[in-house]
């Protein structure tokens, strides 16, 4: 008689079993994934990617390469396009991302992993669904501060505007003049929304950059109708104003210091690439994510750092790098500030893929001009991340914790290798400081995230006008590039747009 001719017997075993590998009977169910993020509400929330996350769980363990993301509907000239991507970010979770190049009606998102649907998959959205470059507005930046779940709190946002009340910017803009716009090292703009369109008159030799601000006004104008209102921001890499120097002018920035007053916002750099991931730039907060290569275990313990010379304490990493070649891998990418010094601390090496910065453990964040804007992408990397001391800061800062979401270093870098040389001996207290930066990122970095700053901050800002809002003299315009404008249009908004001009 055979084991199996025996119940008593064939029960042992399964229990046997069950008991030395208690998930041997748990069936990969692909329904028990998870799947979260503003892509699975595209009716509501339009971005220029849409994204979503897939997450693995103790019932559901799926791989990349056997995961299918379609998304089907139709427009005016038939199925929907639509250009889809997975990234893995290499710890049982997935980023997916999508950009639509039209309008989509009766839109739905299958996911499935190999033939099966993921969490509620398939989901399906009754009506249109707008592309990025549609100008179909909401009728208020409340409704899309409402369909985004926008933080209405922002601590930052509010230390910054709470120095002004009842703001005459007829004086503002008189004030500024007289301070700013005879030197030449200062640039700014003056910005004017009305009735939802944008008008600008700037003032300085390098104004170029303007072409940032320009992005994400149209951006939201397209999504929303925006308040009437008129700012300044400054465009340069220095805050400008100075607290010690009465009456404090708001100005908007893109770095604020502990010197400063001025009113601080997403970074350009972060800004332009939550408008433009999928698109002309290949590195933002969704791809950064993604790292092919090194797993935690398997990178170098050593610290990394590549950039320009625009700071001393760089040159000093890089001096301290050849003093402890074990510890630290720095090396300077262009010489501009400090030419003279290029013998010394040269000669340049070639950049690298700013993903292969995650070949290593530890990620050096030394101040540039001002703040490194680098420091969003070091979060969201798979690393952990030292941070200089400094008193420059950028407009989410103030929410991180030393020793929690990165690792603090002294502003003359003299704890450094000490610092490194702890991190190796407490590998698992490291690795969760990394992966809290991480998370921080992930939760407040995106471009959902960027462009709600932007929302709550004009609102917000609307409303300390006391003046009414007024289109200035040599003020211009504002129009879509020549390279946005081929993208939009073919939107048949279904209601009455109020942005007439495109």
């Amino acid at each position: 008689m055979s084991v199996f001719e025996c119940p008593f017997v064939l029960i042992w075993i399964l229990i046997f079993i069950f008991i030395v590998n208690p998930t041997a009977s748990v069936e990969n169910d692909p329904s028990q994934c998870v799947l979260t993020g503003p892509g699975l509400i595209p009716n509501r929330i339009v971005l220029p990617a849409r994204y979503f996350l897939i997450q693995s769980t103790e019932r559901c363990n799926v791989s990349q390469v056997d995961i299918i993301v379609e998304l089907k509907g139709l427009s005016e000239h038939g199925p929907c396009r639509v250009w889809t991507q997975i990234l893995d970010r290499r710890d049982g979770s997935f980023i997916v991302r999508y950009k639509m190049f039209q309008y989509c009606d009766d839109m739905e998102i299958h996911v499935t992993w190999k033939g099966h649907h993921l969490a509620d998959s398939p989901y399906s959205y009754k009506g249109r669904v707008y592309a990025e470059s549609c100008d179909c507005p909401l009728d208020s930046i409340d409704e899309m501060i409402n369909d985004y779940q926008c933080s209405v709190n922002v601590a930052q946002i509010d230390h910054d505007l709470n120095q002004f009340q009842n703001v005459d910017f007829n004086q503002v803009l008189t004030e500024a003049m007289k301070r700013f716009s005879h030197a030449g090292s200062y640039s700014f703009c003056h910005y004017a929304v009305l009735d939802n369109k944008v008008y600008r008159r700037c003032y300085g030799q390098h104004v170029g950059f303007n072409m940032f601000m320009d992005n994400i006004l149209l951006s939201l104008s397209r999504k929303a109708v925006l308040p009437d209102m008129e700012f300044l921001i400054n465009l340069g890499d220095w805050p400008l104003v100075k607290k010690n120097i009465l009456p404090i002018i708001p100005i908007f920035s893109w770095c604020g210091s502990t010197q400063t007053a001025d009113i601080v916002m997403p970074t350009y750099d972060i800004t332009e690439a939550s408008l433009e991931c999928m698109g002309r730039v290949t590195l933002d907060m969704l791809s950064v994510q993604s790292n092919p290569d090194t797993k935690w275990e398997n990178k170098q313990e050593k610290a990394f750092w590549r950039g320009r010379d625009s700071r001393r304490e760089r040159l000093n990493l890089v001096k301290l790098s050849r003093q402890r070649p074990e510890l630290i891998n720095a090396s300077l990418t262009n010489f501009f500030f400090f030419r003279d010094e290029e013998k010394t601390y040269g000669p340049k090496e070639d950049h690298i893929s700013f993903f292969k910065f995650f070949d290593y453990k530890y990620q050096l964040n030394i101040d540039g001009t001002v703040a490194a804007y680098r420091f969003p992408y070091l979060l969201a990397g798979d690393a952990v991340v030292f941070k200089q001391d400094s008193e420059y800061y950028e407009h989410f800062y103030s929410d991180l914790k030393p020793g929690v979401h990165y690792v603090p270093i002294k502003a003359d870098l003299s704890d450094l290798v000490k610092k490194i040389q702890w991190a190796k001996t407490h590998d698992e207290e490291v690795r969760k400081i990394g992966i809290n930066g991480r998370q921080y990122a992930v939760n407040h970095l995106l471009p959902k995230d960027v462009i709600c700053y932007h929302a709550i901050l004009f609102k917000k800002w609307s409303q300390k006008l006391k003046n009414p809002i007024r289109v200035h003299d040599q003020m211009t315009l504002v129009k879509p590039s020549n390279s946005t404008d081929k993208r939009l249009g073919n939107c048949q908004c279904l209601k009455k747009s109020t942005h007439v001009e495109l």
